[in-house]
């Protein structure tokens, strides 16, 4: 694996484990595709540095368990700003 792999790959976990962020966060801050962010932070960071994926993988994993509530908080935000005629 080339360096700057390896270096966006840590980045890009340590940037998920202080914010807390989402998959598609991360992707738009560092302008790379969600599938990118999601193969960096598991496959290959566990090469790399196997604590801090496993650090990450805690994120990703509550942050996928909530998902669902997300995606209903985002639908009833729209909703409510949409105005009746």
């Amino acid at each position: 694996m080339k360096s700057y792999i390896e270096e966006r790959a840590v980045e890009i976990a340590n940037y998920i484990i202080q914010n807390n962020a989402t998959v598609r966060q991360a992707a738009k801050k560092y302008g790379i595709s969600k599938s990118t962010v999601h193969k960096d932070c598991t496959e290959r960071l566990a090469q790399v540095n196997p604590t801090l994926a496993a650090d990450v993988r805690k994120v990703l994993d509550v942050n996928k368990s909530e998902r669902h509530i997300r995606g209903g908080l985002a639908t009833k935000e729209k909703y409510l700003h949409l105005e009746y005629r």
